[in-house]
């Protein structure tokens, strides 16, 4: 049983180019549900029958595990049946029969405009790292980036002449990110000064070392910046901006898509600009967008504030 996990979390690093968090994920929990069916006399894969699943489910409950938690460890095992199937180690994928709990739709909450300016300002220009953060923070916001797409980024996928930003997001796959004014003026202070000055505090000024840094972001060691560190960087410019409640770098790409609906973009090039596959992904950004209108109408509106009851219709 352990051989099918190892072909199958092969072919996800080498046909789905699935991250290693991703990997990472599988193994152990689909590793785990072996442990499971082993102990209860399970020795293949096309002996798993749905109602052992069940009995593994409610095995999850009763161990405390949220029902996010559930639901991706059953769609993680639904793919590897799916694997499975596709490569006759079973005839039948018995996670079909199965149902997972059921979430709730979670609205993404975008940041206002007034948060987005705060924070932008709040990285200090005047040092090296200021003007990396600054630049950053731009790019988060002008083109919707997820911070892995935004630190994988290299010199050469830059045209600032034209505004564009070739990006690499999920599953390879390429797509051109559109930049505005203040996006490119932040970069091109962060290149001009701060990133030359990161890669001479680290030694690298000229020579081979420079030449071959090909990343846009740099830490003080002049190597490519690390998500873990961005973030904890993120979580102090948010404190310093004022922003009260729990904001994620992740939230300035919710953000992008929110303001660029509210300011008339149609739905379709919101899907482009974000990289989405399907029309569905982004489709709930028009939710947020008509959450806040309602917020909007609720507060400002005469008969709305005087009638308490239209807030809850």
């Amino acid at each position: 049983m352990l051989d099918a996990i190892e072909r199958y979390i092969k072919h996800l690093v080498a046909e789905r180019n699935a991250s290693p968090h991703t990997v990472s994920n599988y193994r152990r929990e689909i590793t785990a549900f072996m442990t499971f069916a082993q102990a209860r006399g399970v020795s293949a894969w096309d002996q798993v029958t749905p109602a052992l699943l069940r009995q593994w489910l409610a095995s999850l409950h009763t161990a405390g595990y949220v029902k996010a938690s559930v639901v991706r460890r059953v769609s993680e095992l639904r793919a590897f049946y799916a694997f499975l199937r596709r490569e006759e180690w079973v005839t039948v994928n018995p996670v079909l029969a199965i149902s997972a709990p059921k979430l709730p739709q979670r609205l993404p909450r975008p940041l206002t405009r007034a948060e987005v300016d705060a924070l932008l300002a709040a990285p200090d220009a005047t040092t090296p790292q200021g003007q990396r953060d600054r630049a950053m923070l731009e790019l988060l916001y002008a083109a919707g980036l997820r911070v892995s797409e935004l630190l994988a980024l290299d010199l050469a996928a830059m045209d600032l002449a034209q505004g564009q930003l070739r990006v690499t997001g999920k599953g390879a796959k390429e797509r051109i990110a559109l930049i505005g004014k203040p996006a490119i003026r932040a970069l091109e202070v962060y290149l001009a000064d701060g990133r030359i000055r990161l890669l001479r505090g680290a030694g690298g000024d000229d020579g081979p070392r420079r030449r071959k840094m090909d990343a846009v972001f740099l830490n003080r060691f002049g190597q490519r910046l690390s998500i873990s560190m961005f973030t904890r960087t993120f979580g102090a410019y948010a404190a310093a901006a004022g922003i009260q409640h729990r904001v994620t770098p992740h939230m300035l790409r919710h953000s992008f898509a929110t303001h660029l609906l509210d300011g008339g973009a149609d739905l379709r090039s919101v899907q482009e600009l974000l990289g989405h596959e399907q029309a569905g992904t982004t489709q709930i950004y028009t939710q947020v967008s008509q959450a806040q209108l309602k917020e909007t109408v609720l507060g400002a509106h005469p008969r709305a504030k005087r009638d308490s009851s239209l807030r809850t219709g």
